[in-house]
Formats: structure tokens, sequence, C-alpha cells
């Protein structure tokens, strides 16, 4: 949860299944302090429910058009009323939520939320968008340390951790060994992926780039932490094939450390489709 303040109004904004949603309760407040008559009537307006019958019908695979049809139809009559929950419940929106207890309230996806926000006032919504982009700036800037952090606590394992024999790269041959290559990167590519990157083209004419291109996470780290190994071996004088041997039995050694590390992402789980 995070909360950005808008022209002297606190608005909140949640995380579901990895997309922002604003809270509309929050935003209607700087309207009135009866923030669910403000939804209400907003929701009631034929050019909103075009726009969210729209929205759903891009993002939403179990959106219900029949329904969403006869909401259209009513729209403008004096008698029609709509609130979010009944949104909710007849069409299967998952573009606006509503959520119970401290934090609770209506929320709809960022992209709504400014609809909204527009509505209730231009200038409000100028200045909420310029407010979420500099949230949205501070958190780049964190994710940046949080993998740079993460990053640290990777070597460090692969420094400390005592590993098994079960080894992923495969060990070089001695003709593999003592064959001069061309350049220090053909020796890493030989260390980690056994094959030179000219080897690599050859084999995969139709695929666009080149090996470290298609490397994977780990892969990458691995070859990080190779190159400033053998940037030391290189200063003290090390010969290529000794200094090779020594870095391809580092690359096994880490990568069996990176992959044992590995941990199972947990993604939210996908909204499925009632029959």
């Amino acid at each position: 949860m995070a909360k950005i303040s808008v022209k002297e109004s606190e608005i909140t904004i949640l995380s579901i299944n990895e997309n922002d949603y604003i809270s509309l309760t929050d935003i209607a407040r700087y309207k009135s302090d009866d923030p669910y008559i403000v939804i209400n009537n907003w929701m009631r307006n034929r050019n909103t429910i075009e726009y969210l019958g729209m929205w759903e019908t891009l993002f939403n695979p179990c959106f219900k058009p029949i329904e969403f049809d006869r909401f259209k139809m009513e729209a403008g009559l004096n008698a029609f009323t709509l609130s979010p929950q009944k949104w909710i419940t007849s069409t299967g929106a998952i573009g606006i939520v509503t959520r119970p207890g401290r934090y609770g309230g209506t929320y709809a996806h960022k992209d709504i939320a400014f609809k909204f926000a527009g509505w209730i006032s231009v200038e409000f919504e100028l200045y909420m968008v310029k407010e979420f982009q500099r949230l949205k700036e501070q958190e780049q800037i964190q994710m940046g340390w949080t993998a740079k952090r993460e990053l640290a606590k990777i070597n460090y394992r692969i420094h400390t951790s005592a590993i098994s024999r079960n080894l992923i790269p495969s060990k070089l041959s001695p003709e593999q060994i003592n064959y001069i290559y061309a350049s220090e990167a053909d020796v890493l590519n030989m260390a980690l992926f056994g094959i030179t990157a000219k080897e690599w083209r050859d084999n995969h004419p139709d695929v666009k780039g080149n090996i470290r291109d298609h490397a994977t996470i780990t892969e990458l780290i691995c070859l990080s932490n190779l190159e400033n190994i053998n940037a030391v071996l290189i200063a003290d004088g090390i010969s290529q094939s000794e200094r090779l041997e020594k870095l391809n039995l580092t690359a096994i050694h880490q990568m069996q450390v990176l992959e044992s590390s590995q941990t199972e992402k947990t993604e939210a789980p996908l909204r499925l489709c009632n029959p």
C-alpha cells in the first residue's frame, strides 16, 4: 500500500495482482463529504459506462458483455442507478474493486481512476498524475537498490556456501583447455558455456544476437564474476590455458550454488472465469 498527497487530499494506492489500484473513495472526498454518492453519480453516466465496458473488454476475458449492454441501454434514464458492487457482480468486472476494513472503499485500476479524477476536476487529475509519476520514480530507485542488495547476497553465497559435486557446466577436456583462443571473451565463453561465440553462431544461424544475449540471469551473474576473476589472473601472469581451467572449475562451482539457491517465484493467481 502507498499514499500520495494531491491538493491536500490523501489518496491510497493498493497493488492488486501487480497492478496499481487507486482509491476512488479518497478521490471523491475532494468533491464531497459523501464519496458514495459522488461515485454512484459518476457510474450512472453513459460515457462512464461505455469507458468501463471498453476497458473490461480489452483487459478482462471474463467480462460479461450482455450485462454491459443492458446497463448501457438504461444509462441516462432518470430511474437508472449503478453502484460499484452492482457493476462488479453483474458484469464480472475487474477494473473496479471494493475493499472492506480500515483501508476499505472503492478502488479502480489507475486507468479508470485517472478518468474519474478528470470527471471530478481536470486540475485535480493533472496534480494526481504528477504525484503518481513521482511515486513510481521513487519506487524505481528503491527497486534499483534492492536489486543491488540481492546481487550482493548472491555473490556472498557463492563465496561462502559449501557446494556438492553435482556439476552444472561441463568440465573441459585437455584439448579444449590447451587450445589458443582468439579473445578473452571466448575464454570466458568456453569456461561457462563450453563453446566459443563463433561456434554458437554457426550452430544457431537463424537466431538473432549472440550467446550472451540468450544466457539466463544466473549465467550472466556467473559471467560477471568470471570476468573479475580473469582480470586478476591476467594481472598475476597466469597463462591462458591455466586461467581457462581455473575459470571452468569456478563456473561449475558458482552455477551449482546459484542453481541450488533459486526459489520459486510466487505469482498472483490467475482470475478464473465462472462457467
